[in-house]
């Protein structure tokens, strides 16, 4: 009888997958695993789902999607009859009617094992309860001599599934996932390892998927953890990365080595987020570039340079669309950043537009004052413009709209919201500024824009205007934004009442307004583009409202029955905020 082995090589594959690209998933599977051999390992694993992608939705309930990812994962266990390293391969596997989140084990030329995911989450992003069933609690599987416990993603997350692993017999912990970035996530993820290792004993390789898919953007960031609770495998973030980890049993436990790499977080690993999240989403929907309207604001300036980061220079053209409120430093600020950026830069004045259409409302308007509806044509104007532009050369149209904006309806529906994809979406306003600030002293590896200053000075220390009427400035509609930001933070992210956010010292009218103006926004909210996720709860997938919602909080800790019911006229009319 065989002795069993002291040490095992592991290849991890941190790679980025393609959503539905069976086909290419597998090609890309099949390339890993000859790296893999190339370095003389004994096991080769993947991030959740990736013969599919993740998270697959309702794609995954087609039965010829079902079939085409089994015949894939079963095209590459006959590959390793050639002797080569063993594979876990993630995948949806129907079975009995039921479809999974899956792990098989595959060596031999032959699936060994097939382990599921238990603990399937149903809240934030994630929505697997509707779409997959669940597994029984797992045992270890025999990989090769080494009995290895392969819990998927949610399921260390809580005791259960660990504790049975530890229970019958596993040695080591391998963790495919799918973890979607958010700026609490690295804290969030070494909490729930170390919790798990301090109550199995056993060391961990955590292994997440990289890349964007849709609002989702997936960092990456694969780690390792030894039972002393010492971080022994690091990967970069935000990036594609392949390592050997070498596992060695010694004095009846084992332990795990691999290349400790450091990587960013905080505004560093939002900017590197929003800039992997733009890139996948036109590289992996096959738009040529983009296109994007630069007014000479904060926030075009900074889409702008994300997209040439992501995109490079050649494939962003930047539009400026005057009207006579439009100002001279605007026009300056606008065209330096295009030049500082590198980008096709065109001005397409928008007055005979307007006048145009001002000219067809004309006979319903007659008689009327002027106001809000006015001002809303030039948003309009530009909005059709860049959509035409789209449509005439095939780049998308990138909306520019901030987290604060999106909160209080402070954006033009069919106008300025125009966009296929927002790079800046779940950024509130403070971040922005922060954020063009970081990228003119710092760029992240693999950006494809230029080194220093690319946002102008100028853009970033005056004062935010849409510029729709003279002098417009937005803390005329708006609270200052360091007050609109706390305030939304806390009314978005902690879901606080009116009456505590006012007795931390925010003035109580300014929390109703912003709680009114959050509230009645929420039919545009469905109609923005989707927009990188950076946030603990971004606009979409996270916080799902209805649009017909007479609920205000009435800014007191204890209502009286006079508050309990809001009156029927207490909703004012959508239009009348559709700034």
């Amino acid at each position: 009888m065989s002795q069993p082995p002291s040490s095992l090589r592991i290849a991890i594959a941190q790679l980025n997958p393609v959503m539905g690209d069976v086909t290419g998933n597998l090609a890309k599977a099949r390339a890993a695993r000859a790296e893999a051999a190339a370095g003389k390992a004994d096991l080769l694993v993947f991030s959740e789902l990736f013969i599919s992608g993740y998270p697959p939705e309702d794609l995954v309930l087609k039965p010829a999607f079902q079939a085409a990812c089994r015949q894939a994962t079963e095209a590459l266990a006959r590959e390793t009859a050639d002797g080569g390293p063993a594979l876990i391969v993630t995948t949806p596997w129907a079975d009995g009617g039921h479809v999974y989140n899956a792990a098989v084990y595959c060596d031999a030329g032959l699936i060994q094992a097939v382990r599921y995911k238990v603990d399937l989450p149903n809240y934030s992003v994630f929505d697997e309860k509707r779409v997959f069933a669940p597994g029984p609690l797992p045992g270890p599987i025999n990989i090769r001599g080494v009995r290895i416990g392969v819990p998927i993603c949610e399921d260390i997350w809580a005791p259960d599934v660990v504790e049975t692993l530890s229970e019958t017999g596993a040695e080591l912990l391998i963790v495919p996932n799918g973890s979607p970035y958010r700026e609490s996530v690295y804290d969030e993820r070494m909490n729930a390892i170390v919790a798990r290792i301090a109550e199995a004993g056993l060391p961990m390789i955590y292994l997440n998927q990289v890349g964007g898919q849709d609002e989702l953007v997936f960092d990456g960031a694969s780690l390792a953890v030894n039972a002393d609770h010492k971080l022994a495998l690091q990967l970069p973030a935000f990036k594609e990365a392949f390592a050997i980890v070498e596992a060695k049993k010694s004095g009846g436990r084992w332990s795990v080595s691999g290349p400790i790499e450091s990587h960013a977080s905080g505004d560093e690993a939002n900017y590197q987020a929003c800039v992997l999240g733009l890139r996948d989403y036109v590289e992996k929907n096959r738009f040529p570039g983009v296109v994007l309207g630069l007014s000479g604001g904060i926030d075009s300036a900074l889409c702008a340079a994300i997209a040439v980061d992501a995109l490079g220079a050649g494939r962003v053209h930047c539009v400026m669309l005057p009207y006579i409120y439009t100002s001279e430093e605007s026009l300056a600020d606008a065209l330096a950043c295009a030049r500082a950026l590198g980008v096709r830069y065109d001005v397409l004045p928008i007055a005979d537009a307007v006048k145009g259409l001002e000219a067809a409302l004309d006979p319903l308007f007659q008689g009327t004052k002027r106001d809000i509806t006015e001002e809303n044509l030039q948003s309009r104007a530009r909005g059709t413009i860049l959509m035409s532009i789209s449509n005439k050369f095939g780049a998308m149209v990138v909306t520019t709209g901030n987290k604060s904006e999106m909160s209080v309806g402070y954006a033009t529906i069919y106008g300025d919201m125009n966009g296929g994809y927002n790079p800046i979406k779940d950024l509130y306003k403070t971040e922005v500024f922060r954020l063009c600030a970081l990228r003119n002293r710092w760029k992240p590896d693999g950006a494809l824009g230029p080194d220093g200053q690319v946002i102008p000075a100028n853009i970033i220390v005056k004062p935010p205007s849409a510029e729709l009427r003279e002098n417009q400035k937005d803390q005329d509609s708006l609270p200052p934004y360091d007050v609109l930001d706390a305030i939304l933070e806390r009314l978005v992210e902690r879901e606080a009442s009116v009456a505590s956010i006012a007795a931390e010292g925010y003035d109580l009218e300014t929390v109703k307004k912003v709680e009114r103006l959050l509230a009645i926004a929420e039919y545009k909210r469905r109609q923005a583009a989707p927009g990188v996720k950076v946030t603990a709860r971004n606009f979409g997938r996270d916080r799902r409202y209805p649009i017909v919602n007479r609920f205000r909080d009435p800014g007191t800790a204890l209502p009286g029955p006079d508050l309990a019911v809001m009156s029927p006229n207490a909703a004012p009319r959508l239009d009348v905020v559709d700034f």
